[in-house]
């Protein structure tokens, strides 16, 4: 089959050589049985690409079945994927066939295959390599014949550094990988799509369709849709139920457009090294971890100083590291003149008192040195859940985390 007449049959529009190399893809690996995996940001049509994949292969007649991964709960998904036998756990009160049982001779499209838990990863992998899996409660080996087409809008390779997702099954899924580009690098489709949205409007609501000036073409085309096709497609409607006059101009749609002054540039990585961070709450820790470094350096020269009782040769010998510590402790305001601390006006206590003050300070130390990254994830869970009212949602989109992975994570630390 063609591309399109691909486009056709599964009203896919626009004709960016990004898009069309996707669906040639798609169209060249239908007649196998390698599984693929479907990458792209969310809201750029994902789902197409596993339906046209089993319609265009010899298990179009068998079962078709799409999983969102990222919608089922942790504790039941292994019973969802492979089904349970009673009495496997409280509620399963008769035994259930999973996804994967259901769909043999057919195909299963797994979205957000990242959001899959480490153990679930375990058994998928089992069946990628020979088709076998258990039910929850079971011990008896069972045997499918099913493809698997994945997808996730997630980067798998920071996935698999941060071992939230296993190397083995990423490979296994990837045979084929499809990339989709987001909106923003499909400029000349962007107005066909919008088009075709309010076409479709207008027939749904009895009206006219909508049409859009050339100010309006402008500003809809270079406009960053961080929503892609999704956010698109609901802007379409709107302006398609609330705006009494169907001649849009560049000054109406911009009420139904997010700022764009909020979109900032993106930073682009040239290369990649152990210094680099994935998110915010990486880089928080380490700018707590380097305050913590610094504030042992200091009590350890204190310590020696103490010690020693000798502040020419101590202050000799670490003047590097002094410095240092006074230009990351130094919050004069601009314009006035830092003033160096004298290191000599410090009360050299007794011999007594040194060696107790020592005894104090050692212990400081080693208390500071056992924090651990634990338990500063643990403390910022509090602080966001205390400051959100209890509300995960909310919290886990201030932590930079989903809902279920903070809701593994409370029952972890039992919060």
């Amino acid at each position: 089959m063609s591309i399109q007449a691909v486009k056709q049959r599964f009203e896919i529009i626009g004709n960016d050589s990004k898009l069309n190399l996707a669906l040639e893809k798609a169209i060249r690996v239908a007649p196998t049985d390698i599984s693929v995996l479907v990458t792209g940001e969310s809201g750029v049509g994902k789902e197409s690409i596993p339906r046209i994949i089993h319609s265009l292969s010899h298990r179009k007649h068998a079962k078709y079945i799409a999983v969102n991964c990222g919608a089922i709960p942790e504790g039941t998904i292994d019973s969802e994927l492979f089904g349970h036998e009673k009495g496997a756990f409280t509620g399963a009160n008769t035994a259930r066939s999973g996804y994967f049982e259901t769909a043999d001779g057919g195909t299963i499209f797994l979205d957000e295959v990242g959001e899959l838990p480490l153990s679930t990863q375990v058994r998928l992998l089992r069946i990628l390599e020979n088709g076998e899996f258990m039910k929850v409660g079971s011990s008896q080996i069972l045997k499918t014949d099913v493809r698997i087409i994945a997808a996730t809008n997630i980067d798998m390779n920071e996935a698999i550094k941060s071992g939230r997702f296993r190397e083995d099954l990423y490979y296994r899924l990837s045979t084929v990988d499809i990339n989709l580009p987001p909106l923003r690098e499909r400029k000349d489709d962007i107005h066909l799509l919008f088009r075709k949205f309010a076409s479709d409007f207008a027939h749904k609501y009895k009206m006219p369709t909508v049409r859009l000036d050339d100010s309006a073409v402008d500003l809809l085309v270079n406009y960053r849709w961080s929503g892609n096709i999704r956010q698109l497609r609901n802007v379409a409607e709107q302006i398609s139920v609330l705006e009494q006059d169907r001649e849009i101009d560049a000054v109406t749609l911009q009420h139904y457009l997010p700022e764009m002054s909020s979109y900032l540039p993106a930073l682009v990585k040239t290369s990649k090294s152990k210094s680099d961070f994935s998110s915010e709450r990486e880089i928080l820790y380490k700018v707590l971890f380097d305050m913590q470094r610094d504030i042992n350096d200091l009590k350890s020269l204190t310590l020696e100083l103490l010690k020693s009782g000798d502040i020419d040769n101590v202050e000799k010998e670490h003047s590097g590291l002094i410095e240092q510590i006074y230009e990351n402790f130094d919050a004069k305001p601009q314009g006035e003149t830092t003033v160096k601390p004298n290191i000599e006006l410090l009360d050299v206590p007794t011999s007594q008192e040194k060696q107790q003050v020592s005894y104090d300070y050692a212990e400081e130390v080693e208390e500071e040195e056992s924090l651990s990254l634990q338990e500063k994830e643990l403390e910022l869970i509090k602080r966001s859940l205390k400051k959100h009212d209890g509300r995960r949602k909310a919290a886990a989109e201030e932590l930079g985390i989903s809902e279920r992975t903070l809701y593994r994570k409370i029952k972890q630390y039992d919060l």
